[in-house]
Order: structure tokens, then C-alpha cells, then sequence
């Protein structure tokens, strides 16, 4: 492992560690209030959270015919290049560029990017094979749902490790550069921008101890009042 590789998962650990909603105060403070992607766009499963750095795709229809796909098979280079694109605590981003019916990626590709460093995906469509995702180690899926449809024929993917733009929640798009960060967890994914990403993570980091003290003090009996004057949150 690289001595980058070994800076991304020491990060990587840190920004796990978070939750959606201080990462997103950290933001708002830093003056970037529009980092949440759609809240449709959150893990498939309960309990999951997902932290990386990303590897981005653009998708969208596939020009060939159904007769070429049928004699030509299934179009898998374009997922195999993209793996060369991924290392230890990558995140996959995927642009699908619209199209809602197909399942984009599923259960044995997913295990094709965990293979490469992938610590999950997320995804502006469906993806297929749930009960196999939700089986697969340390993966974490970020998707509108599951579908049963099968995207080659109608889907590909066109082009790897390009800036793409997601669908926003405040704002109409969030545009996602490769490297920079992506969490999600129960309340949604944050896209956290590479040139912020200290700034962001060390007073995301200071919210989050702020809050923990706060939680333990309320625990322990103290009233809001006096909990709220001592920590200041709320």
C-alpha cells in the first residue's frame, strides 16, 4: 500500500465515524449549504454508513441494438476499466443520466469494485440483486432501490473518473469531482468537496465531540437547560 493509499484510509476512518447531519452543519458553516445529495439517495440497508473518496461514472443509454447484444453479449470492459480507476476506500459515484428503470451494477460487480479498494456505491437510479448486496462484506449501496430489469441492451456506462453532477436536495445538482469526498448514512449522502476537505472534517469532527459530551451529560440526568448552555447544541 502506498503511503496516498494509507492517508485516504486513515481519513477515511475519520470521516466513518461521523454523522450525515454534523458533517452537513460543518458545511453550512463553511458556506457550503448545498452538498446533500437528493434524499431518496441513502444505504439500502439499516445500519450502514459509507465513507470515501471518489471515483466518479457518467452513464447513460446503450447506442446498440438488442440483436448486438444478444450476439455480442454483455458489455463489461467499460465496468472492468473502471476498476483500474479505484484504491483501498474509493467510493463509486454514478451520474445515470436519467434512465430510472434499469438495474445499474448489482450483486457480482459489486463485488468486482470491492475487489478494487470500493467501499460502496451510490447511485442517481436502481441498482439489482439485493439480497446479494446486502450480504457482500464492508459494501455499502446508496440508491433510489433495487430493479429487476437488466440495464445492458439499455444502459453502460460511458465514460470513468470525469466530474459529473447528482441530483441535489437545496440546490437542482450537486457536481462530484473525482477525490472528493462522499458520505452517506441514515439521513442521506453528503458530497464534501476536496479542496474543503480538512476544514470540513476537523469542525465536523468538533460537532460531533461537542454533541457526544451533550449526550452524555443528558444521560446522566442534566437538564436540557443546563446541557444546552454547557455545549451549545441543539
Amino acid at each position: 500500500m502506498t503511503p496516498e493509499e494509507q492517508t485516504v484510509l486513515e481519513l477515511q476512518a475519520r470521516w466513518d465515524k461521523l454523522r450525515i447531519a454534523n458533517i452537513y452543519d460543518a458545511l453550512d458553516r463553511l458556506g457550503w449549504p448545498n452538498q446533500c445529495l437528493d434524499l431518496h439517495l441513502r444505504p439500502l440497508f439499516p445500519g450502514q454508513h459509507l465513507a470515501g473518496k471518489a471515483v466518479t461514472a457518467k452513464g447513460g443509454r446503450d447506442p446498440r441494438t438488442w440483436a448486438e447484444v444478444t450476439s455480442e453479449g454483455k458489455d463489461t470492459q467499460t465496468l472492468i476499466r473502471l476498476r483500474d480507476y479505484l484504491f483501498p476506500g474509493a467510493v463509486v459515484v454514478v451520474e445515470c443520466g436519467g434512465e430510472l428503470v434499469t438495474g445499474k451494477f448489482g450483486e457480482m460487480t459489486s463485488w468486482n469494485l470491492l475487489q478494487g479498494g470500493a467501499k460502496g456505491i451510490v447511485l442517481d437510479g436502481y441498482i439489482r440483486d439485493r439480497r446479494g448486496l446486502e450480504i457482500i462484506p464492508g459494501y455499502t449501496v446508496c440508491a433510489f432501490g433495487t430493479s429487476p430489469i437488466e440495464s445492458s441492451g439499455r444502459w453502460r456506462v460511458q465514460a470513468a473518473n470525469v466530474p459529473i453532477a447528482m441530483p441535489g436536495t437545496l440546490t437542482h445538482q450537486v457536481r462530484v469531482n473525482p477525490g472528493d469526498w462522499v458520505i452517506g448514512g441514515a439521513d442521506g449522502v453528503i458530497v464534501v468537496p476536496q479542496e474543503i476537505e480538512m476544514a470540513a472534517l476537523e469542525k465536523a469532527e468538533a460537532i460531533e465531540a461537542k454533541e457526544a459530551g451533550m449526550r452524555e451529560d443528558l444521560l446522566a440526568g442534566m437538564s436540557f437547560k443546563d446541557a444546552f448552555e454547557k455545549w451549545g447544541r441543539a
